[in-house]
């Protein structure tokens, strides 16, 4: 189903299992307002709930990302209203997916938009494309993972630099601080998302689930913890299909055929 502001593609043919997810918002570059996060979510939701939908590549419209959070419509906010609408939801959907989500981000990925980027798995961006939290500029501060996932991935002096000053860094600088997997050309990003993904919808998707609950506890857990969770997960994975269908095709030499989602 396609929406005013979020719009989604399903692939076919060796591109199959990949849904494009695209925020279309160009008059405001593709701000983040109330109906656009609901609507993402929703979005979101249902290619998780999808057994044929096996990765996702989240992107925007005319040459940008996501500009940040739309502040018209945040000026009117009071404190309430946070715990009323929800606006973080599709934030913390992201982190409980089970389907894989690579953002493709050309042009501006600010604010509310760097953090929907880097709630996403993998970030491929274009080579101009601007990476920031610039919310102290309008009194505020990233309220949505920003901070804390700067904190995470960058260490404190880095992200601080960032979000104390409001300043943007640039693709290969983002890539550097972990916020970036890939830099592309511009105007090539969702092409190369497409390709990411498509090599990851031929992998089992047992061990991909798994892959990445473990990866997102490791960002948080003390490393005795996140070694003990992946070697159980690991252990797990013997007693599945996947890994019968994965070792019998090794053996056979042939490309292995995996069920499900």
């Amino acid at each position: 189903m396609n929406h005013e502001s979020v719009v989604h593609e399903d692939l076919s043919g060796e591109n199959a299992g990949i849904r494009i997810v695209r925020i279309t918002r160009p008059a405001v570059r593709n701000a983040l307002n109330l109906t656009t996060k609901a609507l993402l979510v929703q979005e979101l939701s249902d290619a998780d709930a999808d057994a044929n939908v096996r990765a996702i590549v989240l992107t925007g419209d005319a040459g940008v990302f996501v500009a940040g959070t739309d502040l018209k419509e945040m000026f009117t906010f009071r404190p309430t209203d946070h715990l009323t609408y929800e606006p973080g939801r599709v934030f913390s959907v992201l982190d409980t997916l089970g389907t894989p989500v690579i953002a493709a981000v050309e042009g501006y990925a600010l604010g509310g938009g760097c953090e929907l980027a880097m709630a996403c798995d993998l970030v491929v961006a274009g080579a101009s494309a601007k990476f920031g939290q610039p919310e102290i500029r309008v009194g505020l501060i990233p309220g949505a993972g920003g901070l804390s996932r700067l904190v995470q991935r960058a260490g404190r002096a880095r992200a601080l630099r960032m979000v104390l000053t409001g300043e943007p860094v640039d693709a290969m600088t983002a890539q550097q601080l972990g916020i970036v997997s890939d830099v592309v050309a511009d105007g090539a990003t969702t092409e190369a998302a497409i390709a990411i993904a498509a090599t990851i919808v031929k992998q089992p998707p047992l061990s991909i689930r798994s892959i990445r609950a473990v990866a997102r506890h490791a960002e948080n857990a003390p490393l005795a913890t996140a070694i003990e969770l992946e070697r159980t997960s690991f252990q797990l994975l013997f007693d599945t299909a996947d890994h019968s269908e994965g070792i019998a095709a090794f053996l056979d030499k042939r490309t292995p055929t995996y069920e499900g989602k």
